[in-house]
């Protein structure tokens, strides 16, 4: 859509602005954010809790970001590498040489231990390793799911529909019993308190009255499955680049081995795989008040779409833009005042497990390529699928040892 900042489209049978331009974005964003709230234009939006760190109210917000805050500031969240580390090694050390591996339901059981284990502290195992499960069946089922036009129609038909159904209150019903068992638990006192367990002990904010089990568990459900469905899909396709491309592959082992120095290049890395395959790959917001976008007003209620994938790929802010070069990284930097690189969004409402995601990202990142090379399967290309999560259509790899 380049040359046109806005322009109009419909979204299943509903209107809306569709804005390509990052300076406009970054506006809406950052400048008048509290002007917009979440938008339900999609169908997914419809699943997510909206009573803590998606409200809408601003002071909401940010009172529930606060409590999350102490568990995933970056000092909190490098306590977690090792566990982290543990995990996705258990789960690479069953690969067989030569056997393909179907690489994001492996990515999806992996981020759904580490989102448990981390986050949900003191779990028994068995509890935990059902959960898991569970947690990484549904959140493929969201990854897949579409998010508009026909495919989405579809997958609302009620088959489709009561299977996504079944499959989350599969996870959501022994969720709900965890974390009645954890509540009647005394957690230690030098223990860094997790953010479900300071919504169930706090009141609630601004004279509104305490959250229930229902919506804390809702809450958790929000939590973990956002957490399993992106780094899953950023791994995937990390995954795949280093899979067809030996010569990154190599640089990013190199980097990884130089242990105390500081890594440099996989962070490049990481981020240029952000840039081309962002999981968030487009959003809506709704108008809260009477709006104004390049000299256009818009009134209360306007659907606004923005696409981090288009605007990754923008000519204008990333040159030769669908290359793959890490070392753009080096002396590129995006321009002040323009959302044009915005993977974990941008803002006050940012996400605010960045930190989380990172040290996830190239931890596990290099507990599988130090361990194996992984290789594409003969015959077969793989695609990108646009669902609720950009991912690829099929991602099967054949390990190798080291």
């Amino acid at each position: 859509m380049r040359g046109h900042a806005i322009r109009t489209v419909t979204v299943d049978g509903v209107r809306a602005e569709f804005v390509a331009d990052p300076a406009l974005v970054h506006r809406i964003l950052v400048k008048d954010a509290k002007r917009y709230g979440k938008g339900e234009l999609f169908r997914k939006a419809r699943n997510l809790s909206r009573v803590g760190l998606l409200a809408d109210d601003d002071a909401v917000h940010r009172h529930y970001r606060r409590l999350a805050h102490p568990q995933l500031r970056t000092s909190a969240v490098a306590e977690h590498a090792p566990l982290m580390r543990d995990i996705a090694r258990e789960t690479v050390a069953s690969w067989r040489p030569g056997q393909a591996v179907d690489v994001q339901t492996e990515m999806c059981g992996i981020a759904s231990a580490i989102a448990l284990r981390t986050l949900l502290p003191g779990l028994a195992p068995a509890q935990s390793a059902a959960l898991t499960e569970q947690l990484a069946a549904l959140s493929w089922e969201l990854i897949r799911k579409p998010l508009y036009g026909r495919a989405a129609a579809r997958a609302n038909r009620p088959r489709p529909a009561e299977r996504l159904a079944r499959v989350r209150e599969n996870f959501r019903t022994p969720l709900a019993a965890a974390l009645a068992d954890r509540a009647d638990r005394t957690c230690p006192a030098s223990a860094t308190p997790d953010y479900v367990s300071a919504l169930a002990s706090h009141p609630g904010h601004g004279g509104a009255p305490a959250l229930t089990a229902d919506q804390i568990c809702d809450e958790a459900v929000m939590l973990l499955t956002a957490a399993t469905v992106t780094t899953a899909s950023v791994l995937s396709w990390a995954l795949h680049v280093l899979s067809e491309e030996p010569l990154i592959e190599e640089k990013v082992l190199k980097d990884l081995a130089q242990e105390g120095d500081g890594n440099h290049y996989t962070p490049r890395f990481l981020t240029e795989v952000m840039r081309l395959h962002p999981p968030v790959w487009i959003s809506c917001r709704r108008a809260l008040t009477d709006v104004e976008l390049g000299g256009t007003s818009y009134p209360a209620g306007t659907h606004v779409l923005f696409s981090s994938y288009l605007l990754h790929r923008n000519p204008d802010s990333h040159p030769d833009p669908h290359r793959f070069d890490p070392d753009r990284w080096l002396t590129h930097r995006p321009a002040p005042g323009e959302a044009s690189y915005i993977p974990f969004g941008i803002g006050a409402k940012g996400c605010i497990g960045e930190s989380f995601a990172w040290q996830e990202l190239e931890t596990v990142l290099a507990a599988v390529v130090q361990e194996w090379q992984l290789t594409p399967e003969p015959g077969h290309r793989v695609r990108t699928a646009a669902e609720t999560a950009l991912h690829p259509r099929r991602l099967r790899l054949i390990p190798h040892p080291r």
